[in-house]
C-alpha cells in the first residue's frame, strides 16, 4: 500500500533521483521511474519550487500518475532560523570567551559576523 505525498526533486543521477517531501524527509526515486519519467524529473529539477506528487512505499518514491490539468500545490519555505539553537550557540560562545585572543572579536561577535555574511550571500534579510 502506498500513500500520496507531494515533493521538490533535490537530484538525478545514475541511480534514479533524491526527492524531498513536503515533510521534509528525504528518499530516493528508482532509476526505472526516473527514465520513465525523465522530462517531469529534469523540468522539476531546473524549477526548484514544483512540487510533483508521488506515491511513497517505504523510503522509496515513483511519480504518481495523474491528470494533466492537476494543480501543484506549494507548501511554505522552511524556518531557518531556530532561536533555542541560536541561544544554546550564545551560551557556548560566552562559556568560551575566556580563550579569545585580546586582539580580535569575541566568539560571539565573530559567530554574528559570519551568519551576516552567509544571509548576504544568499540575500536574506539584514536583520538577522
Amino acid at each position: 500500500m502506498s500513500e500520496r505525498v507531494r515533493g521538490s526533486v533535490l537530484n538525478v543521477h545514475n541511480l534514479g533521483a533524491i526527492v524531498r517531501l513536503e515533510d521534509g524527509r528525504l528518499v530516493a526515486a528508482p532509476i526505472g521511474d526516473v527514465n520513465k519519467n525523465r522530462a517531469t524529473y529534469t523540468r522539476a529539477l531546473e524549477r526548484k519550487e514544483v512540487t510533483l506528487p508521488f506515491d511513497l512505499a517505504g523510503r522509496m518514491v515513483v511519480l504518481a500518475q495523474t491528470r494533466v490539468d492537476e494543480v501543484a500545490a506549494t507548501s511554505p519555505a522552511p524556518a531557518l532560523t531556530d532561536p533555542s539553537f541560536e541561544a544554546q550557540i550564545a551560551a557556548y560562545l560566552k562559556s568560551t570567551e575566556a580563550w579569545a585572543p585580546p586582539d580580535r572579536p569575541a566568539p560571539f561577535e565573530r559567530h554574528l559576523i559570519r551568519k551576516r555574511q552567509r544571509a548576504r550571500s544568499l540575500g536574506i534579510d539584514e536583520s538577522l
